[in-house]
């Protein structure tokens, strides 16, 4: 039975989670600019994992980890993610901010399938539809495709 639980074992999200904790590293910039309390890591439909950590700024356009995690997927050629998860000062997994819900959605046309971890202990994960419910590009996406 222990043989058969191993081989469906998927450590995905220990993965990722494990890689978004090497980059949370809080530390201060300059007298203006915090980076690093936030961290995330995304999992992309070829299989690779990104990571980014928040860039926090006064009067400038910092980032949120998820952002920055999505902005080096792209950087990298893809544009297709399977997981995400966003790490808090705490070291628990949290919910990715508006902006990157919305960002997501615009990637592609199924993007709504996103899984995101909400728990890393119980792992409980959600698709980023149930967080973007009659979003308002949907016909237009199906268009594009």
């Amino acid at each position: 039975m222990e043989e058969r639980a191993l081989a469906q074992y998927d450590g995905a999200w220990d993965k990722l989670y494990i890689a978004a904790r090497k980059v949370q590293h809080e530390r201060k910039l300059s007298p203006l600019i915090e980076a690093g309390s936030v961290s995330a890591a995304v999992l992309s439909a070829k299989g690779n994992i990104y990571t980014g950590a928040c860039i926090d700024t006064a009067c400038s356009l910092g980032m949120c980890a998820e952002r920055n995690a999505i902005a080096n997927m792209i950087t990298n050629g893809e544009s297709q993610i399977i997981k995400i998860v966003a790490v808090m000062p705490d070291g628990k997994a949290g919910m990715p901010c508006g902006a990157c819900r919305e960002f997501m959605m615009q990637l592609n046309k199924t993007a709504d399938e996103i899984e995101i971890l909400c728990d890393y202990e119980t792992k409980k994960v959600i698709r980023l539809k149930s967080l973007t419910p009659e979003w308002w590009s949907t016909d237009q996406m199906e268009m594009n495709e």
